[in-house]
Order: C-alpha cells, then structure tokens, then sequence
C-alpha cells in the first residue's frame, strides 16, 4: 500500500482552501485528522466533503487506481484538498500500515469513519463460501482492522470520535442478505462494547445506520423500482448522502463528547424501534 499524493508539498494549499470554508458559521473551530475508509462516492464522499468544510485534514482510502484519481480530480475542482491512500481494509497488516502513513503524514488520527463496506445479496442456499467471506471480512474485519491500528493514538491524545456506517438492514433485516445483515447487527454490537472501554479516555464510539441513499447504485435501479422504495420511506424520499453526512458531523463534533454507545437511525422512518 502506498500514498497517492505528496502529502507535504501540498499540506499549505489544503490549509488555506480549509481555512476558507471554516470561516462559515457553524464551523468546528478545533481543527482534527479524519480518516474516512472507502470514501471516494457516495456516502464517504459526502462525508470527506462535510469534515472538510468544518476545516479539518481528511484522508481516504480506495481501491480503484482510476476511480479514485477521477474522484480527486473532481474534488480539486470543487475546491477539496483529500489525501488519499490504497488500502485493503479487509487486510490487518494493511490497515496497520495506513494509520502509520496516516499518522507520518497528518499527525494522530482523532476521527475514524468506518464507512468502507460491499454487499453480495444471495438467498443463503445459493450463498457460496467465498461470497459469505467477502462480505465479513470487508464489512465487519475492516472494522476491527482499522480501529484496532487507531485506537492507541487516540488513547494517547486522550481524544477520539470514532463512527460506524451501517444500514438500516441491521436492523430490520432483508431477504438475500444474510452475511449482510449478519455484519450490520455486529457492528452495534461491537459500538457497544468498544464505547465502554474507551469512554474514560474522551473516545466515543456511535453507529449510523442510513436507509435507502441516493448513491449510484440505488440511482442505476430502474424507476419503478425507486418508486416502490420509496412508498416504504414515511418521509416521502429517498435519503441523500449529505443527510448522512450532517448526523457523523453532529457525533464526531467536540460537543457530542456525551453522545456514545448510541445507534443513530437515519433512514426517513422506514424502520422504528
């Protein structure tokens, strides 16, 4: 795994484009190190965008050589400065070696936004090994990969804001999705457990579980499809990657230190507990 970009050469450019957009008014005034795993589209992209614009330094990681280079150059012409990083996040001693590079580059790592995450939708009688494993590793191993490299720094710094993407589906579940569902249900699990143990230390650990987004996959559905999601969604609408987006600002935010263990279910009231 190695770092795309010259870190240091352009560490100044991104100060300045971030002290422009922190001059806004509700704009963090404490400046942190975010890592966003898997957010080059979609629900990570938004994201990088919103902590950004609250003026901190964000990383991401990706996969896809091209995808991401396109991603970046999109982001630079809307006024972004990423740094960004290949990274197997279902590989440990990969995700050991990003928060290293991370941390050599941008300093300690204060807010992780697990975001990363694949599905492979398949009726259990069909499910083949390889597929049930895919799943688990990417979504429920990377979790455990990625915050266990972080966590120490943030013990150290005695500060830590760490955010859990889910689903919806972890919550009510969904057919062909078992290794799916499986890994969401897990990941509140985990929240819950971890935020007890790091709570003394300033490190909160919180979920969200959005429902139905406009990312590009829910979008390449055809439209009477989005039609029937949408009659599901009491809001009457799908969600939008900036909805997602504003409730990991409000966790990770300074004043949200009281806000930990907690489930935070964006998902338009499709599903209520």
């Amino acid at each position: 795994m190695t770092a795309v970009l010259k870190i240091n050469d352009q560490l100044q450019e991104s100060s300045r484009a971030s002290e422009n957009r922190a001059s806004a008014p509700h704009s963090n005034p404490v400046r942190r190190t975010v890592l966003v795993t898997g957010g080059t589209d979609g629900i990570g992209s938004a994201i990088c965008k919103k902590m950004a614009d609250l003026g901190h330094f964000v990383a991401t990681t990706y996969q896809n050589e091209a995808k991401a280079r396109a991603w970046q150059n999109r982001m630079e012409r809307e006024g972004y400065l990423f740094y960004i990083y290949k990274c197997d996040v279902a590989d440990f001693w990969e995700s050991q070696d990003l928060i290293r590079y991370v941390t050599e580059d941008l300093g300690p790592i204060h807010v992780l936004i697990n975001n990363a995450g694949v599905t492979g939708d398949s009726s259990l009688g069909k499910m083949t090994l390889e597929q049930w494993q895919n799943v688990i590793s990417n979504d429920l191993g990377s979790i455990f990969n990625v915050t266990r490299a972080a966590i120490d720094s943030m013990r150290a710094t005695g500060f830590g804001r760490i955010v859990n993407i889910s689903s919806v589906n972890g919550q009510k579940r969904q057919f062909g999705q078992a290794s799916y569902s499986a890994t969401k249900v897990a990941m509140h699990g985990f929240t819950k457990a971890l935020a007890q143990e790091v709570a003394e230390n300033g490190i909160t650990v919180n979920t969200v579980s959005p429902s139905y987004v406009t990312t590009d996959m829910i979008l390449s559905m055809p439209e009477n499809m989005r039609s029937s999601i949408v009659t599901q969604i009491p809001v009457g609408r799908l969600g939008k990657p900036e909805d997602i987006a504003h409730v990991v600002s409000f966790l990770v935010s300074e004043e949200s230190g009281f806000i930990t263990g907690a489930n935070i279910a964006a998902n338009g009231g499709c599903f209520m507990e």
